[in-house]
């Protein structure tokens, strides 16, 4: 059997622990467009380029880093979750796994195509940025169902 490379299924667990308050905060931000004005601080920025001013490289700004944060926080968790080896991983999981990446890739383009011709001005930049995280969104709830729904078919079997 070929072997992919994958977490250990101990991250599955820890994942989880930040996947889930990771996406809870972003609704929260996203909801209730919530800052944390305690997480302004000053980062390093390859690139900024304010509304107002000149565009600056290599510099050190000052900003709120709440949405960097939860970005983060979700895709750390997001990818330990979705890339974490199973208890019993076979070829069959493997399979599992494949076809659902393939079909969040497909459902996330599709999602973007018709965010492309029927969104316009500012929803779409909203909708842009929700669109990076449905690729692993997708992925872990298709994988996961799939996972779900193998198991019931084995324990009725039984």
């Amino acid at each position: 059997m070929k072997t992919t490379p994958l977490l250990p299924n101990r991250y599955k667990k820890i994942g989880w622990v930040i996947f889930i308050p990771a996406i809870l905060a972003g609704l929260m931000l996203s909801i209730l467009d919530f800052n944390a004005a305690w997480l302004t601080t000053n980062v390093f920025a390859i690139w900024n380029d304010p509304i107002v001013g000149r565009a600056s490289f290599f510099t050190v700004i000052k900003t709120d880093v709440t949405n960097t944060l939860v970005g983060a926080l979700f895709i750390i968790g997001g990818m330990m979750v979705g890339f974490s080896r199973e208890k019993q991983e076979d070829e069959y999981i493997a399979e599992l796994r494949l076809s659902s990446l393939l079909w969040a890739v497909c459902v996330s383009y599709v999602l973007l195509l018709l965010a492309f011709l029927f969104v316009y001005g500012g929803p779409f930049f909203t909708v842009m940025v929700y669109n990076m995280f449905t690729v692993l969104i997708i992925f872990i709830a298709r994988f996961n169902y799939l996972l779900y729904r193998n198991a019931q078919s084995i324990s009725h079997e039984k």
